[in-house]
């Protein structure tokens, strides 16, 4: 069986001056609505999900538990490494995570996570079906054979402003 590899950035986020700080700023009403659509989309693709890694940011849980209970319900790691991670670091943890489990869901911030979903792409050939940027509550789906990320296939993206 191929690995499945979603990456998703958080959904939009309340503007940082109306928050306290950046690790509490939790989600508009349209990005909970984005959210929603993002796990359903997910949801109709059939690819249960066996571990969530999350940044443990308020804005990324806010965005998961919209798609957790739509994918699988899978157990979430939430360390303080992947929040803010570079892409390097989200790589190394989806490798680390493929050790113990076949399917796994990424979900974090920008420029990290959307750094990975186009290198992944570029790897496949498929670049340009990814939104510029990678805007918030964007998702990437990707089939991987083997031990590395080195040979993907995309699957789908969801793009909320589509």
């Amino acid at each position: 069986m191929n690995r499945i590899l979603i990456l998703m950035r958080h959904a939009k986020a309340v503007d940082r001056m109306d928050a306290d700080d950046d690790f509490q700023r939790g989600l508009t009403a349209r990005g909970h609505e984005d959210s929603r659509r993002a796990g359903e989309m997910l949801a109709g693709l059939g690819l249960p999900v066996d571990r969530a890694l999350v940044s443990p940011a308020w804005r990324t849980r806010q965005t998961f538990d919209h798609l957790g209970p739509l994918i699988g319900t899978p157990p979430i790691e939430d360390p303080m490494a992947l929040y803010h991670a570079s892409t390097e670091m989200l790589e190394r943890a989806a490798l680390a995570a493929f050790q113990q489990v076949q399917r796994i869901v990424m979900v974090g911030h920008n420029p990290g996570i959307g750094g990975l979903a186009h290198k992944l792409a570029a790897r496949c050939g498929a670049r340009e079906a990814l939104p510029m940027g990678y805007p918030t509550a964007t998702a990437t789906v990707f089939s991987l054979v083997g031990e590395t990320l080195d040979s993907p296939t995309l699957i789908g993206v969801f793009n909320p402003g589509d």
